[in-house]
């Protein structure tokens, strides 16, 4: 909490949308600016009049700005390198010090699945979680987070106790480049993305991809909502859900953490999350013909009610020290939670970006008192 004024964006590749926040709360209700320009200029320019609307919506001049943006960027130094999704950046573009001459106040820049991750452990799944397990008198608390979005792209952000994973190279939890379990010789986001869902619905429906539904119809067919190809529907999201769970597995063998899923594609967890937990817990089978724990904790499904109960659920036992009367408790079940992100996921965006730009600036300060 602070009377910072920040300024926010969530950079996209068809938008712009900009928000001010104070205390982590937003000033007003954020407004979105078609990202497309003819040239490099043009899409600068939008950047630099949709902060100055962010002034005039909120008559308060910024402390900061703080905004996430598509990589591959040299983050800290906030030089945008060449980008996929917005192609007039090529060659590198130092955006931060062009807002900086703009604007005359300090500019943080990070990937969006970094800021989604990091919101959501501040005032999101994390906290929330915590928040039942001491509802249900369960001494156990969480403090790490891995973040993830599920939408045009497939993104990701790592929060280790309260600190967001940069890297040394500013791709700390660039998960998108993990190996496709199904088609290894491509990358995961091949498959975790909208152009996946669609490109298998238009395979098992046997049907041009040009033609294929928008995931939110798949979403509605596969549940039975809508009529269509149910089973290439449900298809369409088991194969999300299988290369997503190896992913996921894989990661969080590392981060050992709760797991946050964010994004467009977020809101068609009731169709794929049941089985993404089952493949998360899937066993491996050794060269021995043997079963072995696919990970070393067990994940559950914190959109089920049932599930949520058993996670944060008082377990374990008190057990005797050796030479002495005390006793200690012992739970020797490991646990990990699979949710969806509690904040929305611009909202979390938001919430990240505000916390990190606080964060830098009482860096700042100290480093000049010292």
């Amino acid at each position: 909490m602070s009377n910072n004024i920040i300024y926010t964006l969530d950079a996209g590749g068809t938008g712009f949308k900009f928000s001010a926040m104070k205390d982590s709360v937003e000033l007003f209700e954020p407004f979105t600016i078609p990202s497309a320009a003819p040239d490099l200029e043009g899409v600068l320019q939008k950047i630099i009049l949709g902060f100055h609307q962010v002034e005039e919506r909120c008559g308060l001049k910024p402390t900061a700005i703080s905004f996430c943006f598509p990589g591959p960027a040299d983050y800290p130094n906030g030089i945008i390198g060449n980008l996929e999704n917005l192609p007039t950046f090529k060659g590198g573009v130092p955006l931060k010090q062009m807002l900086e001459n703009e604007f005359h106040v300090p500019v943080f820049i990070n990937n969006d699945g970094d800021l989604f991750a990091y919101g959501e452990a501040l005032g999101g799944l994390l906290p929330e979680v915590n928040q039942l397990l001491a509802q249900q008198g369960n001494p156990k608390r969480y403090k790490n987070l891995l973040g993830v979005t599920l939408g045009t792209g497939f993104g990701g952000g790592i929060v280790i106790d309260k600190v967001l994973l940069n890297g040394d190279n500013s791709a700390g939890g660039e998960i998108n480049r993990s190996r496709n379990i199904l088609y290894p010789k491509t990358s995961a986001e091949d498959s975790i993305s909208i152009r996946g869902v669609r490109r298998v619905f238009a395979r098992e429906a046997n049907i041009p991809f040009d033609e294929a539904p928008q995931p939110f119809d798949i979403y509605q067919i596969a549940m039975g909502i809508k009529d269509g190809n149910k089973a290439a529907a449900q298809k369409a999201w088991d194969e999300l859900a299988t290369v997503l769970a190896d992913v996921l597995a894989n990661a969080v063998t590392l981060t050992d953490s709760i797991i946050v899923i964010g994004g467009g594609l977020s809101g068609a967890w009731p169709v794929f999350m049941p089985k993404l937990i089952e493949k998360m817990n899937e066993p491996f089978t050794d060269l021995n013909g043997h079963q072995v724990s696919r990970m070393e904790t067990v994940a559950f499904n914190l959109m089920d009610d049932e599930d949520m109960i058993r996670f944060t659920g008082k377990s374990g036992r008190m057990i005797n020290v050796p030479f002495s009367d005390q006793k200690v408790w012992y739970d020797p079940t490991k646990r990990i939670g699979v949710g969806v992100t509690k904040l929305g996921t611009s909202s979390a965006v938001s919430v990240g970006a505000y916390a990190y730009a606080v964060h830098q600036l009482e860096l700042m300060n100290q480093n000049e008192n010292i």
